[in-house]
Formats: C-alpha cells, structure tokens, sequence
C-alpha cells in the first residue's frame, strides 16, 4: 500500500475524507519533520520552529505563551530552549510581565543564522511548494487557517467535556 492507494480509498464520502484529512495531517508533520531535521543546519524543526516564532514576536514570549502558538506543553518548550540556550541562539530570561514566568530572548546567533543559513530553509520551502500553483497556496493557506478554528473547537469541548466530567 502507498500514499495513492490510501488516497483512493479513503474518496468517496465525505466521512472517508474527514480520516483521511486527519491522518494526512499527522503523516505529513511527521515525515516533514524528518526531512527537515536532516536538512536545516545545526537546528531541528523543533529547535527553528521556536527559535521562529520567538524572533516574529513584538515582546519575549514565555514558555507557556510559546507553547500555545506551538501546541505543546510549557516543559517541552523548555527542553527546546534549554538545547538553544546551549547552543547560543536564545537567552532563558525572567519574563519582563511576569516575575513567575520564563521567556526567551533570541540572541545575535539567532539573528546571524535567520539572515545567512536560513536561505537553506528557503529554498526546501520553495520546493516543497513548487507542485502548487498561486491560486492553490492561497486555498490552502485559507484552508489551514480555517483548520486552526476546528483545533480550538476541539479544544473547547474537550475543557467543556471535562468539566462536566467534574461535576
């Protein structure tokens, strides 16, 4: 079996599609993660993923805000910011807003390797992308965006689920 075959299968009805979709979304991350652990110098996807989103905020962001955006827990934002920390590209900080709270602070590493190494990842962009024309990156984009409102639907019943566990 291939990923064609598991696409022809999974067609003709929309419930069908729904499985598909969601087990696309976990192969894809997994295998894109792969292949870009192997290809992004010195960084996992993990590792620049964080190291991104902490350079395109306004203000440092703390572990749990960090986690949020990234969908994971604040203790494994800080095992990746510990590795960066190690690494030079960040500083581990007390939150400016938040004497409790950690935040990271990307370092001239970070920013030398945004501006010279980071042309590798560009390019593995472009060519992951190639296979889609304007018009389609546009689709998905809306798509995936709209994806992020199903997450946090989710999430919301889940809190909701739980509490009526509680009671």
């Amino acid at each position: 079996m291939n990923v064609a075959d598991l696409i022809t299968r999974f067609s003709d009805t929309t419930e069908k599609q729904r499985k598909a979709i969601f087990s696309t979304l976990f192969i894809a991350g997994n295998r894109l993660q792969t292949l870009f652990d192997n290809h992004i110098p010195e960084l996992s996807l993990k590792q620049f993923m964080l190291l991104s989103v902490a350079r395109q905020s306004d203000a440092p962001l703390t572990f749990t805000q960090l986690g949020n955006i990234l969908g994971c827990s604040r203790q494994n934002i800080k095992k990746i910011a510990s590795v960066l920390a190690t690494k030079g590209f960040v500083l581990i900080r007390q939150s400016p807003q938040d004497s409790r709270a950690l935040c990271i602070c990307p370092t001239k590493k970070a920013d030398s390797y945004f501006q010279n190494e980071f042309s590798q990842y560009q390019d593995e962009l472009r060519y992951l992308f190639e296979v889609y024309t304007v018009e389609e990156i546009e689709t998905l984009y809306t798509l995936l965006s709209k994806l992020y409102a199903g997450i946090e639907n989710l999430e919301a019943k889940a809190v909701r689920d739980a509490a009526e566990k509680s009671e």
